[in-house]
């Protein structure tokens, strides 16, 4: 055989086995992995997908958005289909607003096959990752919260995660109600990946749209005011509360320091907190008001009564005094209240006795939440009867020794203005357009007490009030002046430094259609409650009374 057909000879052997081999091959691809094959195929070519559903809108009464949610993507990366890192990396980092050193090391994990590279991205920035067509890298849909007005009322409208659950706020006390039910999709796509057939298996089904109580302009004044009152006084905090008192519809909940809604994490966790139902206080000379009207109630004493009042009082092992030192002195009821006597509301207090104080002090609801519609609602503490001591009359009769929030002094307020019913206060108004009915009340007072109190706290106002300085043209006004000194938990003792300073009022004094409460933690320079709270309350009121086209008397 010549060296020509030994050559052939071999090469015929050569393509003999590789034609063999290939068979074998595509023999043991068909019958023992054709299945697990096939049905990779089919993945690649058909995908099944969770659709979220629209998460629904928060609105405030008039129908301005509060809260919304826009189209967005979740991308992430599979490292090990990344064909070049460096490159995909340079490509993407500017659309995930992201360091490209960041970018990188995500796509070259190591032993991993799923990496997230930015959650809930921006439809627009999402549609140009899209069309990069990068292997390894995957769009699922999603959707961001957004929050139109930026700082307005982010305590109240709380806060939702990554994946879209409420965690604070009315995000988190209605999320079952703003979340819907996902739906799920299905898609078929070509070799390179592209959708040719996009189906909805299952439609996703939109959350409920919730309109709340608050009206935005009156909330954002109130914003305003808190934000020039912490410029001036630099408080640890404060909170402005704006009711209609008819019917305890909440027209705004403010609090100071504001939080950006849209990046709520650059704020400290304690300007996240909603003052008005999730902090406790001493309510100080506010509370006078409910001493009053207890003991008027209970014919313990009348708005004309007057009492002969030294300097001081002695209640067992305490000596209390005025705020501010005076001779003796013959003060009625309604001037006790008036002039925020001590020693007068402490003589009324005995003159009542403990355990009435005590049952009164319960029915209009301190010690026990409001059943606002807020997550977290504190109770405030109430000193049980059984642990009152010999001296515990001096102090509670005029708001010290017990603890209570500004939403429970607002709804017992709202019972003195509307004519003695104590109902909660409520934040949510319609869901998906549909209203919700009004919370029931309960009579703690008659209608002629109220109106005999309401009376009484129009001498506030009046000169040689604690709040004289205060008034608004053509408004009658009524309220009380708040000054507290907080209790340092590491003395033992009452401070002498630090204080809680309010006011509650409300407007027009003989039928109220507005009622205001203010509530500064610990103001510096001035911390009187007419000095520091009182104000705040006019100027919230002077811009509420006529924009609600209350008009004037």
């Amino acid at each position: 055989m010549s060296l020509v057909d030994r050559r052939i000879g071999l090469l015929f052997f050569v393509f003999a086995m590789l034609l063999a081999s290939a068979f074998a091959r595509a023999l043991y691809l068909g019958t023992i992995k054709g299945d697990n094959l096939a049905r990779a195929a089919n993945t690649q070519q058909n995908a099944t997908e969770v659709v979220p559903p629209r998460r629904g809108s928060i609105l405030d009464r008039r129908g301005v958005e509060l809260a919304v949610s826009e189209p967005a993507s979740d991308i992430s990366v599979t490292p090990y289909l990344v064909k070049q890192p460096a490159r995909t990396a340079r490509r993407l980092a500017p659309l995930l607003q992201q360091p490209e050193d960041e970018v990188l090391e995500k796509l070259t994990r190591e032993k991993t096959g799923f990496v997230y590279l930015k959650r809930e991205l921006p439809s627009d920035r999402a549609e140009k990752i899209r069309k990069l067509a990068l292997p390894g890298i995957a769009l699922a849909p999603s959707e961001s919260r957004e929050y139109p007005r930026q700082w307005l009322g982010s305590q109240v409208l709380g806060m939702v995660g990554t994946d879209n659950a409420g965690l604070s706020g009315i995000e988190a006390e209605r999320n079952r109600l703003l979340t819907g039910k996902p739906g799920l999709r299905r898609s078929v796509r070509d070799a390179l990946g592209e959708d040719l057939e996009v189906r909805d298996v299952t439609p996703a089904k939109p959350g409920k749209d919730l309109t709340l109580t608050i009206d935005a302009q009156i909330q954002d004044r109130a914003e305003t005011v808190l934000h020039d009152l912490g410029a001036k006084f630099s408080p640890k905090g404060a909170s402005a509360v704006v009711l209609d008192p008819r019917t305890n519809e909440v027209l705004a909940m403010a609090n100071w320091p504001q939080v950006d809604a849209n990046a709520p994490g650059q704020a400290p966790e304690s300007a996240q907190r909603n003052l008005a139902t999730n902090f406790t206080y001493e309510p100080g000379s506010t509370f006078k008001a409910f001493t009053v009207a207890a003991a008027v109630e209970d014919k313990t004493v009348t708005p004309e009564e007057t009492f002969n009042l030294a300097p001081t009082i002695q209640v067992a092992d305490r000596t209390i005094g005025e705020s501010h030192d005076r001779g003796p002195a013959t003060l009625s009821t309604k001037e006790i209240l008036a002039q925020s006597s001590n020693v007068g509301a402490v003589t009324i207090g005995l003159k009542m006795g403990a355990k009435r104080f005590d049952e009164w002090t319960r029915r209009f609801g301190f010690g026990t939440p409001t059943g606002v519609d807020l997550p977290g609602e504190e109770r405030g503490l109430v000193l049980p009867l059984e642990k009152y001591s010999g001296s515990t009359m001096g102090n509670l009769p005029i708001g010290q020794g017990q603890s209570v929030t500004q939403m429970q002094m607002a709804t017992a307020y709202s019972a003195i203005a509307n004519g003695g019913v104590l109902r909660p206060a409520r934040v949510l108004k319609a869901v998906d357009g549909a209203a919700l009915p009004e919370p029931k009340g309960k009579r703690v007072i008659s209608a002629r007490t109220a109106r005999e109190v309401r009376g009484m706290l129009e001498g506030v106002f009046a000169p040689g009030g604690t709040a004289a300085e205060v008034e608004i043209p053509g408004y009658s006004l009524a309220g009380k002046t708040g000054t507290a000194n907080k209790f340092d938990t590491e003395l033992g003792e009452y401070s002498k430094e630090k204080y809680t300073a309010s006011f509650v009022g409300f407007a027009p004094a003989k039928s109220p259609k507005l009622l205001i409460s203010v509530m500064v933690d610990e103001p510096k320079g001035e911390f009187y409650g007419a000095q520091v709270a009182a104000p705040a309350f006019g100027k919230i009121a002077s811009f509420a009374l006529p924009y609600l086209k209350i008009a004037p008397r």
